[in-house]
């Protein structure tokens, strides 16, 4: 087979990382993994495909800051993607996050259908089926259901300034999305299966766990390296990682916790742009983002437990890197953030409740770390271990692509 994935990066961030993993099983049983991108440099296993330009990227932006047309620019930049399509031929198209400044929704779309290629879709938000947002889980809004409108989160990614399109863009995409007639959804949690299977697209809908490389995210034993570096003691450490740290993902909450920490724990924060380092408060230890995944699990290793106060999220792979390390994850009742742990590996607690977070960190660290490690390292093994994830994701491929060439 001939695969090609489309995502907003590659082998960077989760979804990146996703891709990136997807294409190295591919290869792994004898199939060729293509992969076209929006932005970034990383380095690839599989053939790369870059999708436009820095110039193009901003231009897309300004755009949706302006009209709140997100998925409406960079018309030429995927006219040109096509003609690699044309090229490649492929099997089955895999698209992953199709947001995010660099490609035209429309034209993609109306060009698979024409030619028959069948998609298999990881949506990793709720983006494909709103008129704007990405997640409106916290703001419990349903317009979704039915037609969005005067949008209450025009202010937020991806972000529109002037104008409110959540109509109009909801309708292009309602139809748009459903043009093409042979494919497939993935979710990677229940709660945004049960979610898209109320919306608009017209698709079956598979349930697939993120998976993760549990030969790296794995219980570090020699830490004094990196606890040195970050000059972290040998205090109690709570955790938080994030790709892009903001209100949505819980730093306000982390910051109103060490106002409320008496000495209990050492809060570490993984992620972090340069201007949030230097305005973060006393007390807190701040890390800029790390491509560099042996010190990520590490920093997971060192963790007496890991926190994810995130208000709106699908399924963070943050969560299953935690519990491969041994660490067990509190997290708020958010999305499908709570079906990466169950009652041995973490504990769930309502979103924004500080009073019962921090009461919450106080008992796992009570408890101890050691009581929860080996539960939280055999829920990874068991169930997110990339390499059986992802040949789910081969059997969907295969699948599809033999349903093809029957019809053909």
């Amino acid at each position: 087979m001939r695969i090609l994935q489309i995502n907003t990066v590659v082998n960077s961030g989760s979804t990146g990382r996703i891709a990136e993993d997807i294409g190295q099983v591919l290869m792994s049983y004898g199939h060729k993994s293509y992969i076209a991108y929006g932005r970034g440099n990383r380095p690839s296993t599989s053939n790369l495909i870059k999708i436009g330009n820095t110039f193009d990227v901003l231009l897309h932006g300004f755009y949706t800051a302006i009209f709140d047309r997100q998925g409406f620019g960079s018309k030429k930049a995927t006219q040109k993607l096509l003609i690699e399509i044309d090229r490649i031929n492929p099997d089955v198209v895999g698209l992953h996050n199709i947001h995010g400044y660099y490609l035209n929704i429309e034209v993609l779309f109306k060009f698979l259908a024409e030619r028959k290629i069948p998609i298999v879709w990881t949506l990793h938000d709720c983006w494909a089926f709103t008129g704007h947002c990405a997640f409106f889980d916290s703001i419990s809004c349903e317009k979704w259901k039915t037609q969005c409108e005067k949008c209450p989160k025009t202010r937020s990614y991806p972000s529109s300034y002037l104008i409110d399109n959540s109509k109009n863009n909801y309708l292009d995409k309602k139809r748009i999305f459903n043009l093409i007639k042979n494919g497939t959804i993935i979710t990677p949690s229940n709660w945004l299966k049960n979610l898209v299977e109320e919306s608009f697209l017209n698709y079956p809908v598979l349930k697939i766990h993120n998976g993760i490389d549990l030969k790296v995210f794995k219980q570090i034993v020699d830490v004094d390296k990196v606890k040195l570096k970050y000059q972290i003691s040998d205090a109690k450490v709570v955790l938080g990682v994030a790709s892009i740290w903001d209100t949505r993902k819980g730093l306000d909450d982390f910051i109103e916790l060490q106002k409320r920490n008496t000495g209990n724990f050492q809060i570490v924060l993984v992620g972090l742009s340069n201007k949030q380092l230097k305005s973060l408060p006393q007390g807190i230890i701040g890390i800029k983002r790390t491509e560099n995944t042996t010190e990520l699990a590490t920093l997971y290793s060192i963790a007496t437990v890991f926190v994810n106060p995130t208000y709106q999220d699908n399924f963070p792979t943050t969560n299953i890197e935690a519990l491969a390390c041994g660490t067990p994850v509190i997290t708020y009742k958010t999305g499908g953030s709570p079906e990466a742990i169950d009652e041995i590996t973490g504990r769930i607690v309502a979103k924004g409740d500080l009073v019962s977070l921090k009461n919450t960190i106080d008992e796992v660290i009570s408890i101890g770390k050691n009581h929860f490690s080996l539960a939280c390292r055999k829920r990874a093994v068991e169930m997110f271990n990339k390499e059986d994830r992802f040949l789910d994701y081969l059997k969907v491929y295969e699948e599809i692509s033999k349903q093809q060439l029957s019809v053909n």
